[in-house]
């Protein structure tokens, strides 16, 4: 399996993900608003994301 790791910091409005991209080797940090969050990854390949654990990290978890 050759899939892509992402790490998510999750705030109040805006997620920031983090990953290093796979061409290029650079570290991408992006904001993405919290409605934004599943429309993001809708369209994408299948990766593993890590998220932080806190008050909505349940709610998170069954979407």
């Amino acid at each position: 399996m050759n899939s892509m790791a992402v790490g998510v910091d999750i705030d109040s409005l805006v997620f920031l993900v983090d990953y290093v991209d796979p061409e290029s080797g650079e570290i991408i940090n992006k904001p993405i608003k919290r409605s934004m969050f599943l429309e993001h990854f809708a369209n994408r390949a299948p990766c593993l994301i890590g998220m932080e654990a806190c008050g909505s990290a349940d709610h998170w978890a069954r979407s």
